[in-house]
């Protein structure tokens, strides 16, 4: 595994950042769009990021898509990473954060994004090691 491997090489970018003015209704409508799962909001400072599920939990919640902004439901502040960062320090810097969404800065703009999908992606075969190997003392099929 090449856990020296920069973030750079496997980030998405460029990274779609909209206004902390911007409603949920628009956001829905971009990620339909744009086929991405989540947003940065600002740009030079970082200033949030919302995810496709604050959009459907604040739904859940009774919040009105059409008033409702951005800015009401964005986590803050952001967990960011460096493009020349390690893979294996952006998923370390995800699991002590517990985020799924790293946005990449380099002096303070965003200039891609990393997600535990592209983690998985980039590491493939200790997914099938991990599979392959099932327990010595569990019989076939019959698990507790």
């Amino acid at each position: 595994m090449a856990d020296d491997t920069p973030v750079s090489e496997i980030m998405s970018s460029p990274v779609k950042t909209v206004e902390r003015e911007t409603t949920i209704d628009d956001i829905a409508r971009v990620f339909a769009e744009e086929g991405v799962g989540s947003l940065v909001i600002g740009e030079n400072p970082i200033e949030g990021i919302i995810t496709e599920h604050d959009v459907v939990k604040s739904i859940g919640n009774g919040q009105d898509p059409q008033s409702t902004t951005v800015e009401e439901l964005m986590s803050d502040p952001v967990v960011t990473i460096r493009p020349s960062d390690t893979v294996e320090n952006a998923g370390d810097r995800m699991g002590n954060n517990g985020v799924k969404k790293l946005p990449v800065t380099e002096g303070g703009e965003p200039v891609g994004i990393v997600t535990t999908t592209d983690l998985a992606h980039f590491l493939p075969h200790h997914r099938l090691e991990m599979a392959s190997q099932p327990e010595t003392d569990v019989p076939d099929g019959e698990f507790e």
